[in-house]
């Protein structure tokens, strides 16, 4: 599977951006999704993940009540919807594909290119 992130950017405090993840495989729906964040100098952080259906997510405490993971299994798209942004948001965003809903990065198998999410302070 290719992924290729979109939607990052600038946004100020309390703002809002869409991250979407654009998935080429013949086998979306078998696979569970997440999000992860980096800043350098850090190890990659989870953020959120999805299910196969899109029934069962779960997120970072951090993010938790201001981001939403969502996937489009006729689209073949994966969403994060992030409101109340803050500076701590920062990052560089990669999605990830796999199987099973996990927190662990090296549990996913397939990872995009990243895209960077700036929150001025």
């Amino acid at each position: 599977a290719q992924l290729v992130e979109s939607g990052g950017g600038l946004a100020q405090a309390g703002g809002s951006l869409r991250l979407s993840c654009a998935v080429s495989t013949q086998t979306f729906s078998s696979y569970d999704f997440g999000w992860f964040r980096q800043t350098p100098g850090t190890e990659r952080e989870f953020v959120a993940t999805i299910n196969w259906s899109g029934g069962r997510t779960f997120y970072a405490d951090s993010v938790k009540g201001r981001f939403t993971i969502s996937r489009d299994n006729r689209k073949n798209t994966v969403h994060l919807q992030m409101n109340s942004l803050k500076p701590e948001d920062t990052a560089v965003y990669y999605c990830a594909a796999g199987v099973g809903v996990t927190t662990t990065a090296r549990d996913y198998r397939y990872w995009g290119q990243g895209t960077q999410v700036t929150v001025p302070s």
